[in-house]
């Protein structure tokens, strides 16, 4: 693959796995098979099942490829190796989105989202640090309450829910497809300066309602208070609620006071935008036990108006994120010259290198070979000389000669040549 960082669209990669391999496609991506079915997945691309390129090419007649669905709002649309693609728009609405009224009698009594929901938490166990419940599933409806709570916080989300369904819109577990996010919760009713850690449960997907094509993110929960509790038999008990046995047992020494956050029994409604970069929250609390019912169908007329500003920020962050992939994209392409340029110098570098290498081996060739044609010159004239002498003294001067050829070698002056490299070869063999 070459340097260069692509950014395929989705139209572009499924016109891909339908023509070649999915091995094939990767390879020209320079990543792995595995990886690129995963990014098929996240732009909801469809693809080839296992075997289909073997049964095509076994001569099968294989069904006809499938359309390319139209993108989700929020959907990616478009992969980038590094970083994030752009992702579908949403279509702004410049006015507040038609309502299409469904009659109550129409819908079920309970919410289906909520079927079940009531027997998870109460089956589910207590947070570390606080009362609030953990309950059985983490796919559930995003509602975080204490266990003395659970029944009311379902009838108000019943409520809500049916609520918003009976205007024409959709409550539902985030689909798949589009990246949304989860608010986080703060269930202090007062807040604090301070840093706050909670060890509050969250949903795996975030419970959101489709107000026409735009999401808005909801989390019931109860509020907290500081209050001042004693602990004893392994749990916390506000000073106001101990009975009197409890007391004469705080009075003889028996457990120790401390200042805590304990469930509240009000609860609050938060809306928010689970679109990364468009930052709008709402909330609606009870001032006391019991406010909520008659203030439901209000805060879901609010919600509604709200969808024109969730969508506003979105066209804004969408546009922040253009200007950065923009700045991205530049920084690539600098980058990319910068590596260029560093990969010519060292080119370079190596060059020259090469080239005085191959001179001094040269060089040093041409000395063995003054040196290896001097001992050649010995030898032969050191055998003339011999010639002359007696037989005794011959044979002993041509012993010496033998060991001094076996001590010093083969002597080629040619071989000395063969071993040199040009700085052609040694830039081939680098």
């Amino acid at each position: 693959m070459s340097s260069e960082r692509p950014t395929v669209s989705r139209e572009l990669l499924y016109d891909e796995v339908w023509a070649e391999p999915m091995t094939t496609v990767a390879k020209r991506y320079g990543v792995s098979s595995s990886f690129m079915a995963r990014v098929c997945t996240s732009l909801n691309v469809p693809r080839p099942d296992r075997g289909y390129w073997a049964k095509l090419a076994a001569g099968h007649k294989m069904p006809k490829r499938p359309s390319l669905p139209v993108p989700e709002t929020g959907a990616l649309i478009e992969w980038v190796q590094y970083g994030e693609g752009r992702r579908a728009p949403i279509v702004l609405q410049t006015h507040q989105v038609k309502v299409v009224r469904r009659n109550r009698s129409e819908l079920p009594k309970l919410h289906p989202l909520l079927e079940g929901v009531q027997k998870q938490l109460k089956d589910g166990r207590e947070s570390f640090f606080t009362e609030f419940i953990k309950p059985t599933k983490r796919i559930s409806p995003d509602i975080v309450v204490s266990k003395h709570s659970i029944d009311r916080a379902i009838e108000i989300a019943n409520e809500l829910y049916l609520l918003f369904e009976e205007r024409g819109h959709r409550v539902m577990l985030k689909p798949p497809g589009p990246y949304m996010w989860r608010a986080a919760v703060d269930e202090r009713e007062k807040g604090g300066r301070e840093r706050h850690y909670s060890d509050l449960w969250s949903p795996t997907r975030p419970t959101v309602v489709f107000i026409g094509k735009v999401a808005v993110g909801l989390t019931i929960f109860e509020m907290t208070e500081e209050v001042e509790v004693v602990h004893l038999d392994d749990t916390y008990v506000k000073v106001s609620d101990l009975t009197l046995r409890q007391s004469k047992r705080v009075q003889r020494g028996y457990g120790w006071k401390s200042v805590r956050e304990m469930p509240t029994g009000r609860l609050c409604i938060q809306f928010y935008s689970p679109y990364p970069g468009a930052g709008w929250q709402r909330q609606w609390r009870e001032s006391k036990n019991g406010d909520f019912p008659g203030k439901l169908k209000g805060t879901v007329k609010e919600v509604e108006a709200e969808t024109v500003t969730i969508v506003k920020l979105l066209g804004e962050a969408e546009k922040r994120a253009e200007i950065e992939r923009q700045r991205r994209r530049e920084l690539e392409i600098h980058w990319e010259a910068e590596k260029l340029e560093r990969a010519k110098v060292e080119a370079e570098r190596q060059r020259v290198q090469s080239i005085k290498e191959s001179r001094d081996n040269l060089l040093r060739v041409i000395r063995g070979w003054s040196e290896a044609n001097g001992i050649l010159k010995f030898f032969e004239e050191i055998e003339c000389l011999a010639s002359d002498l007696d037989q005794e003294e011959r044979a002993c001067i041509i012993e010496r000669l033998e060991l001094a050829r076996q001590l010093l070698g083969n002597v080629d002056p040619l071989q000395l040549l063969r071993l040199w490299k040009s700085p052609e070869e040694r830039l081939m063999q680098d």
